[in-house]
């Protein structure tokens, strides 16, 4: 368990390095990831994001949804800045850098994909409002499947009519997609839990570890597939993600005071805002822009930057209470 324990801990550095090795050692993921001659191709990046799910779900329990409606301010509130703030700044940051398309693409997926996972153990970090992290990404998981694909058609159209290149969005098929990747595995992990919680206790114990490791061989396969990309947009790139993801925090935490609410849901707000599934967006990037390779790299380099920007963000966010009074608190 030690063993499971410190790489759910490292996730951050495992990420860094995942990204190094694979950038460096070209074919050391696309030769067995998404390669139909390894294990009848049951590896792929859908399979590793419906593990992540699934471990999501066994993780969920009923008494996680009464945030939703004893709370319904803060729920809006968070999903409105989830769905409003993170997309329009993907699409703003692409036209601010005049992305080219392949890329525009992936950063405008980052910001229509619902809250990731990691914001919960970050709000936990930063002793924030934890039951209304984990109701915000419950909620907005749950909405992706619609929002998603209409938010990336509705964004990407706007994109191209700033530019030339012509870009289709099967809407239809990314709400399946998501449907099947996502509501499918949570469910049967929510289900689980409920019929078998003795076995759910158990895996659970070990599911943060092989979370990270399904998003590490996803980060590592992205950047193995698009090396050669990075040399020409990489710097681009890196400044986009660190941006997208930094004025999510902040955008997410000014709306919280906005409302006023308190400093621990405005932290809990920022976070949840700030960071994205972005194993999704690469997931759907693959699956649904495969004419465009590089869509997937802005996902996977968020994937990396946005644990390590969490983390000290959290540290931040926990030490500020420490010094505050306990009614600023």
């Amino acid at each position: 368990m030690k063993f499971f324990d410190l790489i759910s801990r490292y996730m951050a550095v495992l990420s860094i390095l995942t990204a190094v090795a694979a950038f460096f050692f070209h074919h050391s993921f696309t030769s067995w990831v998404n390669n139909p001659q390894f294990l009848n191709q049951a590896v792929t990046i859908p399979v590793l994001l419906m593990i992540i799910m699934f471990g999501m779900g066994l993780t969920v329990k009923p008494g996680d949804f009464i945030v939703v409606f004893t709370r319904p301010k803060q729920i809006i509130a968070g999903e409105l800045a989830q769905f409003l703030i993170m997309p329009l700044l993907g699409f703003g940051l692409s036209l601010l850098f005049k992305l080219p398309p392949e890329l525009a693409v992936g950063v405008i997926l980052v910001g229509c994909c619902p809250g990731g996972t990691s914001s919960n153990v970050m709000s936990f970090m930063a002793k924030a409002d934890v039951p209304l992290s984990i109701g915000l990404t419950c909620v907005s998981t749950l909405l992706a499947p619609v929002v998603t694909p209409l938010l990336t058609a509705f964004y990407i159209s706007l994109y191209q009519n700033q530019s030339a290149a012509p870009i289709s969005v099967d809407t239809w098929g990314m709400f399946l997609g998501i449907f099947k990747i996502v509501i499918l595995p949570i469910s049967a992990g929510i289900l689980i839990n409920r019929l078998i919680p003795t076995f759910a206790q158990k895996v659970i114990r070990v599911l943060p570890a092989v979370s990270c490791i399904a998003i590490c061989i996803i980060i590592g396969y992205v950047i193995d597939a698009n090396s050669e990309k990075l040399f020409t947009h990489g710097l681009v790139v890196f400044v986009v993600v660190i941006l997208h993801n930094m004025c999510g925090y902040g955008l997410g935490y000014g709306l919280g005071r906005l409302c006023r609410f308190d400093i621990n849901r405005s932290d809990t707000l920022a976070l949840e805002v700030g960071m994205q599934n972005s194993g999704m967006a690469s997931t759907l990037a693959q699956s649904f822009f495969s004419a465009l390779p590089a869509a997937t790299l802005p996902g996977a380099i968020f994937s990396t930057w946005h644990n390590i920007s969490g983390s000290v963000v959290a540290s931040l966010m926990a030490r500020r209470k420490q010094n505050c009074k306990p009614e600023q608190k």
